[in-house]
């Protein structure tokens, strides 16, 4: 019988537990309860206390702004005490408040002990797209617990390796789609195996596999792409990047949902929130616990061979993506640049490209 859920599956449904607010359970050296401080409730918390000290694992960048020692290096584990309630929880995980309320403290950051399920529970919290926040109490029996309340296990010598492999990913459909840029449009749909978004690539023509195509990896921009925000370029990116292909007769443009430079949509207006309060977008995805990037292109050169292309002249103004490419073994045999978009809306936000995250604007 083969019925049970394969490891990519319990990982895809432990995702959605942690979306739900439902707790899961990590084992590695040790045993701990794990949920999502974002989606915690008062009962939640209420069951947590009840089988021990809850401890908040927070991201080094979160820490960082709390002045909450991370003596794990990567992560800080921060004693919750027994007085506070899911308000004060709440305010560490998100900065919403960070500037009427900046002292949340005196946190009591642990030391002692390992950090590895506290790790792979920020892993798992930010790869469903949640504020990397999560609430753990140690249980002696991981296994008997999950059994009894029907909860999701997950072994850390498994799911380590998971974590940060690429899921592969499949073609589903594809079709013609005539485009103003080019009426000989096609659109092919890719799904990955791990339940995560689905990726697109529109291909324009019929590009010579010989040849370098004529390429971009686009990350989905909701509000550049559909509403025409002047907050970003992505927008006025996506279309003069369509109409170069339409107008050269071939091309492949591949829309990543990696919204948010990854950290997702809900995640991104939280940092649109944190820059009308004067942050840049940097120091917004850093405030948030994020990196100043977590997209990850190798989505893009996946693709790129599932379709049969080998090089690409890659239109980007971002030397990230071309070592990506290279590194995964797509010859970048020229970089098109890609300068539209600017308005006296973005400017700070093309030179916080420009300044920290290295685009060559």
């Amino acid at each position: 019988m083969t019925l049970a859920p394969t490891l990519t599956e319990r990982l895809a449904r432990a995702r959605g537990d942690l979306r739900m607010g439902v707790p899961v359970v990590l084992v590695g050296e040790g045993a701990a309860l794990v949920v999502a401080v974002e989606e915690l409730d008062a009962g939640r918390l209420a069951d947590f206390r009840a089988l021990g000290q809850p401890v908040v694992a927070l991201t080094l960048r979160r820490a960082e702004t709390l002045k909450a020692r991370a003596y794990d290096g990567d992560l800080a584990r921060i004693a919750v005490p027994d007085e506070v309630g899911l308000e004060w929880l709440k305010s560490l995980a998100d900065p919403a408040d960070d500037l009427r309320l900046p002292m949340k403290g005196p946190l009591r950051t642990l030391r002692e002990g390992r950090a590895d399920l506290h790790r792979a529970g920020l892993a798992l919290a930010k790869s469903a797209r949640l504020l990397p926040a999560v609430l753990l109490v140690a249980i002696p029996d991981g296994p008997g617990l999950a059994l009894r309340e029907g909860l999701t296990l997950l072994a850390l010598p498994e799911i380590l390796p998971e974590l940060t492999r690429l899921s592969p990913l499949h073609p589903v459909s594809a079709a013609r789609v005539p485009m103003v840029a080019s009426q000989a449009g096609r659109v092919h749909v890719f799904r990955p195996e791990d339940g995560g978004e689905e990726h697109y690539a529109i291909e324009i023509g019929r590009p010579d596999r010989s040849q370098p195509v004529l390429a971009r990896l686009h990350s989905a921009c909701f509000t550049g792409d559909v509403l025409g925000s002047l907050k970003c370029d992505c927008g006025p990116q996506l279309r003069a990047a369509l109409a170069q292909m339409g107008a050269e007769g071939a091309g492949v443009l591949l829309y990543l949902t990696q919204e948010g430079r990854g950290i997702g949509l809900a995640n991104k207006m939280r940092a649109y929130s944190l820059q009308d309060q004067g942050f840049d977008t940097v120091e917004a995805n850093h405030r948030l616990g994020f990196e100043d990037d977590e997209r990850d292109f190798r989505i893009g050169a996946d693709i790129l061979r599932r379709m049969g292309f080998g090089a690409v002249r890659l239109m980007t103004n971002n030397p990230r993506k071309i070592e990506m490419m290279e590194g995964c073994g797509i010859a970048v045999a020229e970089r098109v640049a890609l300068k539209v978009g600017r308005n006296p809306q973005n400017a700070d936000y093309l030179a916080t490209k420009a300044s920290k995250s290295g685009h060559l604007l």
